[in-house]
């Protein structure tokens, strides 16, 4: 499921819990795709500071290696 159906089908389910509520499952649906985006926003976030290098130290020696940004 693509990240834009699975926020639908969130946002589908939080509505209908503040209007009429949910079934049993129903809730274990929405618990699952809770999970997944949560999953899916760790991921994005440990790659993204992954990506992150540290380019200047002069305490320690170490830098960039001569790579310009």
């Amino acid at each position: 499921m693509d990240i834009d159906k699975l926020v639908a089908r969130i946002n589908e389910l939080a509505r209908k819990h503040k209007t009429v509520g949910l079934n049993e499952e129903e809730l274990a649906e929405r618990a699952k795709l809770r999970e997944i985006y949560l999953g899916n926003i760790r991921n994005n976030f440990r790659a993204q500071l992954n990506t992150i290098e540290i380019v200047d130290d002069k305490e320690h020696g170490q830098g960039n290696k001569g790579l310009l940004h």
